[in-house]
């Protein structure tokens, strides 16, 4: 064999795959403490592998991915600038090509297909814009040419984002258990999961629903914020948050970072974990002060609020975050950390 036919191989096609996903690796085993020691043959790679190297590598890989859980790779992705979109479709086409397929592995597909569609969009891009034709045209690099027919028993997803689209407060999407009927949907789906029009239907489903999360996050938080304003104009210092498992006469100052703090954490992943109700919670009591002082309980001045908060604007990065933080998914319905 030439080198010309040796570095066009398939075996060298998979070298260079596994030289452009090993730090990624290495990055997610520092983060989480993965107790799996580097890959030597990877540390200093050689340009054409023979089959014992190649097969080393292939069972580090494997145990690496039997170690990582589904919410390190949410939130790592989210938080390193390694997930580059090459870095990202090898990740998703290493998945998609395991020829025995469980449910970490669907759930981990899952985000990573939509990790990569946002990837690959603009940030501006509209709800309405998001179709079947498209989603499928922009996935068309890992899934090939799908096509968009929806499968009849992928139709209640439709009404669930309704719904979901629908909602006015967080609340609303936690308490009439939208994210858990999205959840059992794909759980149900079983192995047809795995059929092309189905990702493609499942990642249009959950790119959609990460945006009703967002904007439902932002008003909670906006609406936290605006009303520690005003409870402050009253004179008040304290509020009473026992409710969203604080203290009787919590610091509005820290209740105040509570929120920047989450700002961050909710960008990363969301679901119905604890921590996401202690958010609903929290506007419910400042609501609720709020009335007790004097006002209607609804603050008023949301838009100061989301300045003074930093939100980001429409056009922001959809995926965008700022620090390593617990997770939260939408899709899953499972969280990390607190969240759980």
């Amino acid at each position: 064999m030439s080198p010309a036919e040796s570095q066009s191989s398939p075996l060298a096609a998979e070298w260079r795959d596994a030289r452009l996903l090993y730090p990624l690796y290495v990055a997610l085993a520092q983060e989480f403490v993965l107790d799996l020691p580097p890959c030597n043959d990877l540390e200093a790679p050689a340009d054409i592998p023979d089959q014992d190297t190649m097969t080393r590598s292939r069972e580090w890989f494997a145990l690496m991915d039997g170690r990582i859980q589904v919410h390190q790779l949410r939130q790592f992705l989210q938080t390193t600038p390694l997930a580059t979109e090459e870095v990202v479709q090898g990740l998703l086409t290493r998945h998609l090509n395991k020829p025995n397929r469980n449910d970490p592995d669907r759930d981990k597909i899952d985000f990573l297909l939509v990790q990569f569609f946002s990837l690959r969009t603009p940030s501006r891009l509209e709800d309405s814009d998001v179709d079947l034709a498209y989603v499928a045209q922009v996935l068309e690099p890992v899934l090939g040419d799908v096509e968009v027919t929806e499968p009849a028993w992928l139709r209640p997803h439709n009404g669930i984002l309704s719904a979901a689209q629908a909602c006015t407060r967080l609340s609303e999407l936690l308490e009439g258990g939208i994210l858990d009927q999205g959840r059992k949907l794909k759980v149900g789906a079983a192995q047809n999961y795995f059929l092309p029009a189905a990702m493609v239907a499942f990642a249009r489903f959950s790119f959609l629903m990460r945006r009703v999360f967002f904007r439902l996050m932002h008003d909670d938080l906006n609406a936290i914020l605006d009303g520690l304003r005003d409870l402050e104009h009253r004179g008040l210092e304290t509020v009473d948050c026992r409710r969203a498992q604080f203290s009787r006469q919590e610091p509005i100052v820290r209740l105040r970072m509570i929120c920047q703090s989450w700002k961050v954490m909710f960008h990363a992943e969301y679901s119905s974990g604890q921590p996401l109700k202690m958010l609903v919670d929290l506007r419910a009591a400042v609501e609720e002060a709020l009335s007790s002082s004097g006002g209607t309980g609804k603050p008023a001045r949301a838009q100061a609020a989301a300045a003074a908060f930093n939100v980001a604007p429409a056009g922001a990065p959809e995926f965008q975050v700022e620090a390593p933080t617990p997770s939260w998914d939408p899709e899953s319905g499972h969280g990390s950390g607190g969240g759980k």
